[in-house]
């Protein structure tokens, strides 16, 4: 391919303010089209096709059968699972031109359940495992960051069929493998499995697999100590307290215009973590309101919030009709219709700041164990708080870091099956649901991510397994006749080897060739000019600056497909063995 003949501008000037979509606007791999939605030039689409061999290759090893499932699907269809009516306008919805509800795909746990039901009746079909690569759509409110977080998407989604727990989790296993090799072969095996919030897929046990980078909307938890990593959604919340020597009585106390956490503590003398703070939410249902009791230095999980209660809410938008003295809400002597819950962040603690429950009031010596009902229930609602205690080690040694979420794993259970009345005959002869697992990756993001882990000032670094192009020639002075005659001659070389060359045979200065080479980033780039060929060599250099030589004009073709192959073998080494 020569680079006078692709399609789509390269320019120097920033465009946004996130790498990755900044470097990859700037080096033409992409327009968009509306909010949330591009198209790929040559270069990103060659990059999706590498991408998508190796997702086709890991699925296949590990008994995946690739199938095609519709964009569009009848509402009969997710009605029948319940999701219809529980997701909201991220699930797109429509009618046809004979008025029947209809749905554009943003997850295909439904068509799975359907292409499988009554093909696969007996226990003698399992297990199986089915996978597709295909187009989807979710009318997602914040897109951003280009194909960081969009709205239509190309997705690989793969869905396990199994008899038993004991067998799906012997597969989850060798599709977390598959899921570490991916991304490996991929070139970012720094990605990190988390364990996550299943959230509207369903199940129990779920790990999203998070490249670390500052501007992910993530925040994930981890343990340099054990090796613990959660997605904060989804890690527990560990709160150790010291009781004081001595329990003060329960004292109101006159605070005024005083409301925050701070402005009490201020006046009072007391720390954030001495004292005890409320919460209020309201479900998006009914805008029924919901109070939450949790230490004052703390913060709501709303994700475990909204598990908890299996509603979806909102902050409390108005405390007209709650009965709650907004500054002032306390658990001693409330009166109110809300549902009431307590972090277990006050378990243990002692002589607390809390709302006294009227205005202008406070009271100190709030003491949980003492002042509260003995049958009060303590629940897991806050976020985990870099320098907290591990789950898995317990030491305080927790950190706080962000991150791109480039792929998820879950165990479904029967939530799909039974739901939706897929059955099979058990070796006993009894109709039973089988189990599913859902493995998915997001193909554009997965790009994306790639190059916010691997970029200079000047463009992306791809790794050499999904580079759109393996070498690039530079054909500095094209004019000159020796020049053009050693490009051309090492460019049908290359070619007739099999490697993946792009040629610069344009005649501009070699600062504009250099920049757009950086842009189009092939790993290995040979220089041509009339300088190297008075020396009877070329310039053999990688794009992220690991290596620059001089390689003999004869041997060049050899050279080149050697590097490639050196780049390719350093890649591969990093990717672990199949389960």
């Amino acid at each position: 391919m020569k680079v006078k003949n692709i399609l789509g501008e390269r320019f120097k000037e920033r465009a946004y303010d996130i790498e990755s979509q900044n470097l990859m606007t700037r080096g033409g791999y992409m327009k968009q089209v509306g909010n949330g939605i591009y198209s790929l030039f040559m270069p990103a689409k060659r990059i999706q096709n590498k991408i998508e061999q190796i997702l086709r290759e890991e699925m296949d090893a590990i008994d995946g059968q690739e199938v095609l499932f519709p964009v569009v699907m009848p509402a009969t269809l997710w009605q029948s699972s319940g999701r219809f009516d529980s997701i909201g306008r991220e699930l797109l919805r429509f009618k046809d031109r004979s008025g029947a509800d209809m749905v554009l795909g943003m997850t295909h746990e439904e068509a799975a359940v359907q292409l499988a039901m009554n093909v696969a009746g007996t226990y003698q079909k399992y297990p199986f495992m089915i996978y597709q690569i295909q187009t989807k759509f979710r009318d997602e409110p914040r897109a951003r960051g280009g194909l960081i977080r969009v709205r239509e998407f190309t997705m690989k989604d793969a869905y396990s069929f199994h008899t038993s727990q004991e067998d799906l989790e012997k597969y989850y296993e060798r599709a977390y493998r598959a899921y570490e090799r991916i991304y490996a072969r991929a070139g970012v095996p720094e990605v990190l499995a988390v364990k996550s919030d299943s959230g509207m897929m369903g199940g129990k046990v779920s790990h999203e697999f998070m490249l670390l980078t500052d501007i992910g909307e993530d925040t994930i938890v981890t343990c340099p100590e054990c090796g613990f990593r959660a997605n904060m959604e989804a890690c527990d919340a560990i709160t150790e307290n010291t009781a004081d020597a001595e329990l003060l009585p329960l004292t109101e106390v006159f605070t005024g215009e005083a409301k925050t956490i701070e402005d009490v503590g201020e006046m009072l003398h007391m720390s954030s973590e001495k004292s005890c703070k409320a919460v209020v939410y309201q479900r998006n249902e009914d805008d029924s309101y919901v109070l939450v009791f949790c230490r004052g230095d703390r913060e709501i999980n709303e994700t475990k919030l909204t598990n908890y209660l299996k509603a979806e809410i909102h902050p409390a938008q108005d405390l007209t009709n709650a009965n709650l003295a907004a500054g002032n809400i306390g658990p001693v002597g409330l009166e109110t219709k809300a549902t009431v819950l307590f972090d277990r962040s006050l378990v243990g603690a002692t002589n607390l700041v809390c709302g006294a429950n009227r205005e202008e009031y406070h009271f100190t010596g709030f003491t949980p164990a003492r002042d509260l009902p003995e049958n009060t229930v303590y629940f897991d609602l806050c976020k985990a708080v870099a320098g907290g205690v591990c789950p898995g080690c317990g030491k305080h040694s927790l950190k706080i870091s962000r991150g791109i979420e480039v792929g998820n794993i879950f165990q479904l259970g029967k939530r799909y099956t039974e739901a939706m009345g897929m059955t099979y005959d058990s070796e006993n002869g009894e109709r039973k649901n089988p189990i599913m697992g859902c493995y998915g990756i997001g193909v554009g993001r997965l790009i994306a991510s790639v190059c916010e882990a691997h970029h200079d000032d000047y463009g992306p670094i791809w790794p050499i397994t999904i580079a759109p192009w393996q070498v690039q020639i530079c054909a500095l002075r094209i004019d000159d006749e020796n020049v053009r005659a050693a490009a051309d001659k090492l460019y049908e070389e290359l070619e007739k080897a099999g490697a993946e060359v792009l040629y610069d045979d344009r005649a501009v200065s070699a600062g504009v060739m250099f920049s757009d080479a950086d842009l189009l980033a092939a790993p290995v780039r040979v220089v041509i000019s009339p300088k190297t060929l008075q020396r009877g060599c070329f310039e053999l250099a990688a794009r992220d600056k690991s290596f620059r030589e001089d390689i003999s004009a004869e041997g060049a073709c050899e050279a080149v497909l050697a590097k490639i192959r050196e780049l390719t073998e350093a890649v591969n080494a990093k990717v672990p063995e199949r389960l």
